[in-house]
């Protein structure tokens, strides 16, 4: 399709060395793609919410620009081979709880909250396009990272889901919220309660998933969206727009989310809490298979 780039890796802005965050602007589709890689583990680190926080910030500053080229979308993709995002940093989760750190665990979840909100607002209602490509495996947090986009794509033999419950816990940065209102209140109390790990294909026919790519065409799914949504982009805004009045995922209402996962995180036994650690190994092996 000739409106179609040629697909590759571009080369990025930052020391991939040092940072966990790289970004990629595509002016000729006005797209900023942002991709992360965390180490040591592929979450949601301190340093890489830092980092997603600065990228708001720089691109709040550059929309409102008038002298700006203009950007019309936001990719949120992973440049760790078959890891999305493997969702919160869980050895500083125990370490704090452990601690009985309230402050640290709170300041910690409302970062994560700031990343879920510049999907989710398109940076404070500016008229960008959210979208999140997931290639591999997003669970818990990076699942709701995932779904705090206006568009997720996914790969078929990506996988998502929400661990939490394993470890006597709920998902507090977001998934209810998201889910209640891509599916329902039953079905979203249902798919967090499993714990289960579901198929692409599973939770596109679900409806979480928006577009369902085959396996190394993810890229090219994200821009044959764009252009899908290029042909008719006023009324693509106007109803999501609509949405937004009609059903709205508010800040104070994932602020008041994270306020009752902080007070359960602390209640946690020394038995989630071993839970929680053999979860960690798993993360670390993981990411250690993914780098070999």
């Amino acid at each position: 399709m000739s409106h179609l780039p040629q697909i590759h890796m571009p080369a990025h802005t930052q020391d991939q060395t040092e940072a966990s965050l790289s970004t990629w602007h595509d002016t000729h589709h006005r797209t900023m793609w942002y991709y992360m890689h965390a180490q040591p583990r592929p979450c949601f680190s301190p340093a890489l919410l830092s980092e997603l926080a600065s990228f708001r910030d720089d691109m709040a500053h550059r929309l409102d620009d008038p002298q700006d080229t203009g950007i019309d979308y936001m990719v949120l993709a992973s440049q760790v081979p078959g890891i999305f995002n493997l969702g919160g940093d869980l050895a500083l989760f125990r370490t704090l709880v452990e601690a009985g750190d309230r402050q640290a665990l709170s300041d910690y979840a409302y970062a994560c909250i700031d990343m879920l909100w510049t999907n989710i607002s398109g940076i404070d209602g500016r008229d960008i396009t959210t979208i999140s490509l997931v290639q591999g495996d997003a669970l818990g947090g990076g699942f709701e990272g995932a779904m705090s986009a206006h568009v997720l794509v996914a790969e078929r033999s990506a996988r998502m889901g929400l661990p939490e419950i394993l470890f006597n816990l709920f998902p507090g940065m977001g998934a209810y919220s998201l889910l209640s209102r891509k599916l329902d209140p039953v079905r979203a109390e249902r798919l967090i309660l499993s714990g289960q790990i579901y198929t692409a294909e599973a939770l596109h026919e679900m409806g979480v998933v928006d577009v369902l790519a085959e396996d190394g065409e993810g890229e090219r799914a994200v821009y044959e969206y764009i252009a899908r949504e290029n042909k008719a982009r006023n009324g693509f805004r106007a109803l999501r727009a609509a949405k937004r009045v009609s059903n709205p995922v508010t800040r104070q209402e994932l602020s008041d989310i994270t306020e009752i996962w902080v007070d359960a995180a602390l209640k946690l036994t020394p038995r989630d809490l071993r839970m929680m650690e053999r979860l960690v190994t798993r993360q670390s092996a993981r990411s250690s298979r993914s780098a070999a």
